[in-house]
C-alpha cells in the first residue's frame, strides 16, 4: 500500500488508485502488447482484505498469454499474431498446430518432422477399442469422448509427468495425433459400423474423413475440396483465447492435474450448449424457420423481449463487430455445398436471407448482433455428412490444440498458481447447531 497521495507508477506503467474507506490503494497497470492494460488487483485482498466481484469474469485477466488475441469491437483474431484469415487462406492445420505450441510457423523441414510425429501416432492402444463397447449405442459421442480422453492417462502413463519437459511434449503431440481417431472411433460406434485405422500416408484432415466414411468392404477416396475445407474449419476452430473450455483446462492443470485428464475436463466444457453446442443450436433454429417467406416472422419474435425465440448464431460474447471467421466459414459452406451438389439448400438460403435482413436491420445493427462461425459451420458439418450430435465433437478435435498449448504455457509460467476464485457471500452468518428434538 502505498501512500493515498502518492500515486506511484511502476515499469510496467501507470498504477490505479482505488479510493476505499477512505484509503487509498495503488496497483500496478500492466500493459499487453496490443489490447487493453490489465490492472493488477493480485494484492487487494492482502492490503484492502476486499474482493472484486466479476460474475463470468468479463472484465477479468486470469492469465498472461502469448497464444491469441481477440479485439472484439474491430473483429480481429490472431493466433501468435497471425491473422486467422491468412492462416485459414495459405496454411494448413498442422501448420496452425505448431504455430500455437512452439510461437513460430515451421520452416521447412520443422513442419515436415512436426507433420510426422503427429501422423505417425495416430494409433490408439488397441484395447481402448474395449472401451466403446461398455457405452450404451445410443450414448451420445460428447459423452463418449469425455470418458476415453480421460482414459488416455491410464494407457500413455508415460507421459503424465508435468514436471517433465519432455514429457509434456510427448503429451502434447499424442493428444494432437489421437483425438481424430478417438473422435471417428466415437462416430463409428454411434452409427454401427466398423473402426477405421488412421492412415498414415494421408493429410490430418483426409485421414479423419476416411476414419469417419471409410468401410472395409469398399474403397473410399477422400474428397480433396471437403479435405480441405475440414481442414480450414479446423484451423477456424483451433484456440480463441481464455473461453470457458480453456479456462477449465487451465484451471485443471493448475492443481497439477496430467493433461489428459485436463482436456477431458475442457472437452465436458465444451459440451455445454452455450459454448460448443452453438452450431448444433443455429442449425435447428434454421430448420425451425424453414423458410424464406417466415424469416420476418421469426425477426419480429427476436425482437420480441416476452418470446422465448433468440436468433442463434447471431452476435458474440467478445466480438462486437463481425466475427472474422464467420466470413472464411461463410466461402468454405458455398465450397462444400456446390461441390457435393446442393444447389439450392433451404437452410442456406433461409441462411442468407437471415443474414442480409440482419445486417441491415436498426435493431441488429444497434445491439451489433453480427453472424458469428455457428450461423455458417452447422450448415457446412451437415453438407459434410455429419449429424448434429458430432458437431461438438469436431470442435473438440479442433481446439485440442489450443487446449495444449493453453496448458502448456501456463505450466511452464512460473506465476502460476492453483487457480482459486473468491466469493461474495450472502449466505446465513455464524449460528449455533440445534438439536432435532428442539427444533420447531
Amino acid at each position: 500500500m502505498n501512500d493515498e497521495n502518492a500515486p506511484a507508477t511502476t515499469q510496467e506503467g501507470e498504477a490505479a488508485t482505488l479510493q476505499l474507506g477512505g484509503k487509498g490503494y495503488d496497483f500496478p497497470v500492466l500493459p499487453g502488447t496490443i489490447g487493453p492494460d490489465v490492472v493488477d488487483i493480485s494484492k487487494l485482498y492482502g492490503t484492502a482484505h476486499t474482493f472484486t466481484y466479476d460474475p463470468g469474469f468479463t472484465s477479468t485477466a486470469s492469465c498472461e498469454s502469448k497464444i491469441t488475441y481477440i479485439d472484439g469491437d474491430e473483429g480481429v483474431l490472431l493466433y501468435r499474431g497471425y491473422p486467422i484469415e491468412q492462416l485459414a487462406e495459405h496454411g494448413d492445420f498442422l501448420e496452425t498446430c505448431y504455430l500455437l505450441l512452439y510461437g513460430e510457423l515451421p520452416t521447412q523441414t520443422q513442419k515436415a518432422d512436426f507433420d510426422h510425429r503427429v501422423t505417425n501416432h495416430t494409433m490408439l492402444h488397441e484395447q481402448m477399442a474395449r472401451f466403446y463397447s461398455g457405452f450404451r449405442r445410443d450414448a451420445h459421442p460428447m459423452a463418449v469422448m469425455v470418458g476415453v480422453v480421460g482414459a488416455l492417462s491410464a494407457f500413455y502413463h508415460d507421459s503424465t509427468d508435468i514436471s517433465d519437459p519432455y514429457q509434456r511434449m510427448v503429451a502434447s503431440v499424442r493428444m494432437i495425433a489421437k483425438m481424430p481417431t478417438i473422435a471417428a472411433m466415437a462416430y463409428k460406434y454411434h452409427v454401427g459400423q466398423p473402426f477405421m485405422y488412421p492412415r498414415n500416408e494421408l493429410d490430418y484432415a483426409s485421414n479423419f474423413l476416411h476414419m469417419c466414411f471409410a468401410v472395409p468392404c469398399e474403397e473410399y477416396k477422400v474428397n480433396p475440396v471437403l479435405a480441405r475445407a475440414m481442414d480450414r474449419i479446423f484451423i477456424l476452430h483451433a484456440d480463441h483465447e481464455q473461453n470457458a473450455s480453456t479456462s477449465t483446462v487451465r484451471l485443471a492443470g493448475s492443481s497439477g492435474a496430467n493433461p489428459f485428464a485436463c482436456i477431458a475436463a475442457g472437452i465436458a466444457c465444451l459440451w455445454g450448449p452455450a459454448h460448443g453446442g452453438a452450431n448444433e443450436a443455429a442449425l435447428n433454429m434454421l430448420g425451425e424457420i424453414g423458410s424464406v417467406d417466415r424469416i420476418p416472422e421469426y425477426i419480429e419474435r427476436a425482437k420480441d423481449k416476452d418470446d422465448p425465440f433468440r436468433l442463434m448464431g447471431f452476435g458474440h460474447r467478445v466480438y462486437k463487430n463481425y466475427d472474422p471467421r464467420a466470413k472464411i466459414m461463410q466461402k468454405t459452406c458455398h465450397e462444400v455445398l456446390a461441390e457435393v451438389g446442393i444447389k439450392d439448400d433451404p437452410l442456406l438460403d433461409v441462411a442468407l436471407e437471415l443474414e442480409r435482413i440482419a445486417l441491415q436491420d436498426e435493431y441488429f445493427v444497434e445491439k451489433k448482433l453480427y453472424p458469428n462461425i455457428d450461423f455458417y459451420s452447422g450448415i457446412t458439418l451437415k453438407a459434410l455428412g455429419f449429424p448434429t450430435s458430432m458437431f461438438t465433437v469436431l470442435f473438440s478435435v479442433a481446439r485440442t490444440v489450443g487446449w495444449i498449448a493453453q496448458w502448456k504455457e501456463m505450466i511452464e509460467d512460473p506465476k502460476q498458481k492453483i487457480g482459486r476464485p473468491r466469493q461474495l457471500y450472502t449466505g446465513s452468518t455464524r449460528r449455533d447447531y440445534i438439536p432435532v428434538s428442539m427444533r420447531k
